[in-house]
């Protein structure tokens, strides 16, 4: 019923704001039907399933996410590890990652594992140094550095539809 809608609208440009397996599907299901409409989806397609899913339709989809964490030098060493490991570290990894590094260090900080006084010491505008680089956090508890980088899934050299950064 959903992609017979879609395609009835003769729609510009679909964009997908849930996850990667059901938009994965939902793209298979829209390009079987002809649907030809750009598709854009936000950092929950950020995930080598969703081209899976998709197939060969999934070529051309945009997407917005951070900063591929993966290419900065904070990362290198863990990078490394998870990769002797045969796992790729894509998508939120690595930010998963340094939020348990940005926790550690607040933890450290308030001298404490209260999660009030952890929480209190995260909004406080310490620095924090973690694998996606330095991030701090305002007194609502957000961050304060926000990147955003737009990416195509296409064909890499190997001919696998991965995301890649527009330049």
């Amino acid at each position: 019923a959903l992609v017979s809608k879609v395609k009835a609208s003769n729609a510009d440009l679909i964009y997908w704001g849930g996850l990667h397996d059901t938009g994965g599907l939902i793209l298979r299901q829209l390009r079987a039907q002809g649907v030809k409409a750009p598709f854009m989806g936000a950092d929950g397609i950020a995930d080598e399933e969703f081209a899976a899913i998709a197939g060969p339709g999934a070529e051309g989809t945009l997407m917005t996410f951070g900063p591929d964490a993966r290419k900065r030098a904070e990362a290198k060493d863990i990078v490394a590890k998870f990769r002797a490991k045969n796992f790729e570290p894509q998508a939120y990894t690595l930010y998963s990652y340094a939020a348990v590094q940005v926790i550690k260090q607040a933890a450290e900080a308030a001298k404490s594992l209260d999660p009030k006084k952890v929480a209190a010491q995260i909004k406080s505008g310490q620095k924090f140094n973690t694998v996606i680089g330095q991030l701090s956090y305002d007194k609502k508890g957000d961050v304060t550095r926000i990147d955003y980088t737009v990416y195509v899934w296409k064909k890499d050299p190997s001919g696998k539809i991965t995301y890649t950064e527009i330049e």
